[in-house]
């Protein structure tokens, strides 16, 4: 059996009820509004723009020569190796120069007859021309003396080109710098017999580097009349130097398709040095276009588009766009974005359209 409650009690209850019921509701009112939430902007702006194009090559010599020896024979010794700095005349192998030696002296001996028996035909010849003036001769003896004469001439101009041949073989055994450079490449070695002509030094002479690139055909045909082309170690990008298009092979590589192009460095740093890996840049087609970060993008229904604040009432809509084309760090839009416009690049996963915002560091 239930005992009485005492109305006092019951009405004490009422009372506790109602004061919570009423504190509950004045929580609920005394709420504070939303807070706009902070992102981050940058304001759309044309600018001028194109197609970059990045091609890898290295760095050559402007002038590269392949020096070699005029006649063959047994190289006794090389007095270079790669990467030797060499000046003009200076000696860089020579071959056994027994043979040659022996041939000149052959030569001048040779020369020496002919030379004394040409002075004893001039001798002949002035003593038969004096017994003819003075009638003492018939003029048929006159006649052999100035032909013993004429031979002996003859003689001795080739006995005199001979000597001239064996004494320049003789030098050719030896093989100078034609021209200050760096030698980039040995093609014997001491004790080898090489034939003529056959590469011993290449030398890539001072004056002068390129940077050199196989571009393909269709980079040819769209290729400004006179690009501005950037240069950077492959490695290092911070070294760099300007260059201009120098050379551009006349036909294609028959394996690649590619044509060989040769890029004037324009005072190029130290650090690019022969045979450096490079990275040669140049935009094509400057044009005005309009980028934004990558991250500003969106998407609406499966379509880009991107969060446009409404500087007026700081709030946000969604604003689909057209894209050109996609960039590593950011996109060329196409349409859908004017000059002015002021675009969300953080925060564009967490709004809703009509969203306030706050712009603590616009960028522009």
């Amino acid at each position: 059996m239930i005992s009485h409650i005492p109305p006092h009690l019951i009405r004490l209850a009422c009372v506790l009820a109602l004061a919570g019921f009423l504190a509950g509701c004045d929580e609920s009112e005394d709420e504070p509004p939303a807070q706009p939430r902070p992102v981050r902007t940058v304001t759309v702006e044309e600018r001028l723009a194109g197609e970059t194009v990045s091609l890898a090559g290295t760095v050559e010599s402007q002038t590269q020569v392949d020096l070699g020896f005029r006649i063959g024979g047994r190289m006794v010794e090389r007095l270079v190796n790669v990467g030797d700095t060499v000046e003009a005349g200076q000696a860089l192998a020579s071959l056994d120069p027994m043979d040659e030696e022996n041939g000149r002296r052959a030569a001048e001996a040779n020369l020496t007859a002919a030379e004394a028996q040409l002075s004893e035909a001039r001798a002949t010849h002035n003593r038969q021309r004096q017994l003819f003036d003075r009638g003492l001769l018939a003029r048929a003896g006159l006649e052999r003396a100035e032909a013993a004469l004429a031979s002996a001439n003859s003689a001795t101009d080739a006995a005199a080109a001979q000597f001239a041949i064996a004494t320049r073989r003789l030098n050719d055994t030896a093989l100078f710098a034609d021209a200050p450079g760096v030698v980039t490449a040995v093609g014997a070695e001491p004790g080898e017999v090489v034939a003529s002509g056959r590469m011993i030094v290449q030398i890539a002479r001072d004056g002068g580097m390129d940077a050199v690139f196989d571009v393909p055909a269709a980079l040819i045909e769209t290729s400004p009349a006179d690009p501005e082309i950037t240069v950077a170690l492959s490695q290092t990008p911070t070294v760099s130097a300007r260059g201009r298009i120098r050379e551009v092979a006349p036909r294609a590589d028959t394996v690649t398709g590619t044509f060989r192009v040769r890029v004037g460095l324009i005072e190029p740093p130290p650090e690019l040095r022969l045979g450096s890996t490079v990275t040669g840049r140049a935009v094509f087609g400057e044009i005005s276009s309009i980028q934004i970060p990558a991250s500003a993008l969106t998407s609406n229904d499966g379509a880009p588009a991107v969060w446009i604040v409404d500087p007026t009432s700081s709030t946000v809509a969604l604003h689909p766009v057209q894209v050109e084309r996609y960039l590593p760090a950011s996109v060329v839009i196409a349409g859908g974005l004017s000059p002015g416009d002021i675009v969300v690049t953080a925060g564009v996963q967490v709004l809703r359209p009509g969203q306030s915002v706050r712009l603590p560091e616009a960028e522009s």
